[in-house]
């Protein structure tokens, strides 16, 4: 077959004969009587072209090429007239008819438009395609590292990519995690539809609640419209919620519900409204710890996490850090209009046994400064920060006091801690108690600062 077409006319007679004509050119051919017919007929098959009268019964070609362009715009549809006035002909154009003959059907002309519209269509169908095989290939091209750890993540991002379940992005803050939902949105069947990104924790609980879903006018002070939520936005796309621990409670029971139901509510309304939308989320919190004590709901982390992607640390994937520390170089040295060849010997060696608690941002953050501080063709120890500089010791990043002065806060949070860690033994309670924070803040710092307590001992 040559392909599939849709052919359109209310006049039974006609409509048979074109049926049988097309039949004979080799296309597949299904037949429907008015503008109601093939928008349904559209919707449950892909055909490669329509054929459609202007004038019939009930729904009319002009309205119905206007509702068929809207749900599939590649589809070519040529529009039959038996009044050839220019009016009816640039209206068809101007809603995106592919072209259009005047009845009676000259048939050579209706046999050569229908095979340009195919050939026409075939070939946009290929750039399409070559087109999302470049963007998914340079979404997973700047995933950078040919590590172990890496290479399978990135095995798992090809196979899960191409089916619609629900992924959970783990890994600590500064990993990558926004853009392996990247790749997995760009090698996805919906890579024509948005990626919608949303900060979970950046929003407080009514404006999450209105930002997701939506809101009708009037639902709050200051909603003088009815607006779309993300949901919305990101129909037949795909969401990601970023920091998804974070969500309170009364709002993870919504979220619940639009996930298990793909059905949303809008801020001051009541009617249901269902969503076509792929959902991906990442967190760096332990969420199952967060279901035992109460402060994830269980069968919300289940929902969330049908394919679980765990993005290795830094520290975990040390091969990678020179591809990555020169990846970052190339781009803050264009960026800034230096000339730079790379690291000398010894500021590589720093920057491959650091442990980068705060991960890739921090390399890349590490890499910029240096960037701008390098004065010579490479860059050098000095021109590295003093965290990176002062790390080398047992601890995986333990600064003496003595050498802590000009020091980023967070490097010398970091050495409190490991020094009370050692001072009790490992005892967390007890340093959490010296320290004036909660067991809970202390693991979180823990976690953050990638202290080893199997050296604290």
């Amino acid at each position: 077959m040559k392909g599939s077409i849709l052919v359109v006319d209310d006049d039974k007679g006609h409509l048979s004969m074109l049926r049988t004509m097309l039949s004979g050119w080799g296309y597949e051919v299904t037949g429907a009587a008015d503008g109601a017919d093939a928008i349904a007929a559209v919707h449950e098959h892909p055909f490669d072209g329509i054929l459609m009268d202007v004038r019939m019964a009930n729904i009319g070609g002009i309205e119905a090429l206007h509702r068929i362009k809207e749900y599939n715009p590649a589809i070519p549809v040529i529009i039959m007239t038996a009044y050839s006035s220019v009016d009816t002909a640039v209206e068809a154009m101007k809603l995106g008819a592919y072209d259009y003959l005047v009845k009676p059907l000259n048939f050579d002309e209706l046999r050569f438009t229908l095979e340009r519209a195919l050939e026409h269509m075939a070939l946009a169908g290929e750039v399409r395609a070559l087109k999302q095989q470049v963007s998914s290939d340079a979404v997973l091209g700047s995933i950078i590292g040919t590590s172990k750890a890496m290479a399978h993540l990135i095995s798992q991002v090809r196979t899960v990519s191409s089916t619609e379940a629900t992924v959970l992005i783990t890994g600590e803050s500064g990993t990558g995690k926004e853009l392996i939902a990247r790749a997995i949105h760009a090698n996805s069947p919906r890579r024509e539809g948005r990626l919608v990104t949303v900060n979970c924790a950046a929003l407080t609980d009514t404006l999450l609640e209105a930002e997701l879903f939506g809101h009708e006018k009037g639902a709050f002070t200051g909603a003088d419209r009815k607006r779309d939520g993300l949901f919305m936005q990101a129909r037949k796309g795909s969401i990601f919620l970023d920091e998804v621990g974070e969500i309170p409670l009364h709002m993870q029971a919504k979220l619940l519900r639009a996930i298990q139901e793909r059905e949303i509510q809008r801020v001051g309304s009541d009617a249901p409204i269902k969503v076509d939308v792929r959902i991906i989320a990442a967190t760096n919190r332990e969420l199952l710890e967060d279901v035992r004590t109460g402060r994830f709901r269980e069968d919300l982390y289940y929902r969330l996490n049908v394919i679980n992607l765990r993005v290795p640390s830094l520290r975990e994937r040390q091969e990678d850090i020179p591809l990555l520390a020169q990846h970052f170089l190339h781009r803050f040295a264009d960026r800034n209009r230096k000339t730079l060849k790379g690291f000398t010997p010894g500021a590589m060696d720093l920057l491959v046994r650091y442990a980068w608690p705060g991960n890739v941002r921090e390399l890349e953050n590490a890499v910029e400064r240096a960037v701008i501080m390098s004065l010579g063709d490479y860059v050098a120890e000095r021109e590295l920060p003093p965290a990176v500089a002062a790390h080398d010791n047992e601890a995986g990043g333990e600064i003496p006091a003595a050498g802590m002065a000009g020091l980023p806060l967070e490097e010398v949070e970091k050495a409190a801690i490991v020094q009370t860690l050692r001072e009790t033994g490992g005892n967390k309670s007890e340093a959490a108690r010296i320290l004036g924070i909660t067991r809970t803040t202390l693991n979180n710092k823990i976690r953050k600062y990638a202290i080893d307590m199997a050296r604290i001992h």
